[in-house]
């Protein structure tokens, strides 16, 4: 009886989804997983509050009223949240996102070097955000695609 062996796009994005499970945000859980060109994770992330603020401090479930009344001042993306976490130079990495980057994280994965990113899920695809997005990452040479979808079994 065989098995099938899942590829390293399956598992690094399947790293990454199990990431976003950390986060508390009720509405959009994102994960982020960079992996070097040995194909070693060096850094993980999910969407969520700064080191050392409390879940419970802030409000999670608000999306709209007063910029200070809601989530988004305070939560970290999943992408910039694994690049801080790296454990090394990230020139030449890969990012797996299962979402994908708004135009303030593309900005930091430009300047931290990472030169592709693999993503899963592009709800905001066409929006201003995602437009500026693609526009930096094409002048800055970095390669973006799509894989399909699929289950994590937990």
């Amino acid at each position: 009886m065989s098995h099938r062996i899942i590829s390293w796009d399956e598992y690094f994005m399947g790293v990454a989804k199990l990431s976003a499970y950390r986060s508390k945000d009720p509405n959009t859980q994102v994960g982020a997983c960079i992996v070097n060109e040995d194909n070693r994770i060096v850094g993980v992330g999910y969407n969520g509050l700064p080191r050392g603020c409390e879940d419970d401090l802030f409000p999670w479930e608000s999306r709209e009223g007063h910029l200070y009344d809601t989530k988004y001042p305070y939560v970290v993306h999943a992408e910039l949240n694994a690049i801080l976490n790296s454990i090394q130079k990230l020139k030449g990495c890969r990012i797996y996102v299962s979402l994908f980057p708004c135009h303030e994280c593309t900005k930091a994965i430009i300047q931290s070097g990472i030169k592709e990113i693999i993503y899963e899920d592009d709800k905001y695809s066409g929006s201003e955000s995602d437009r500026a997005a693609k526009r930096m990452l094409e002048v800055a040479h970095v390669t973006y695609r799509k894989i399909d979808k699929f289950d994590v079994k937990i």
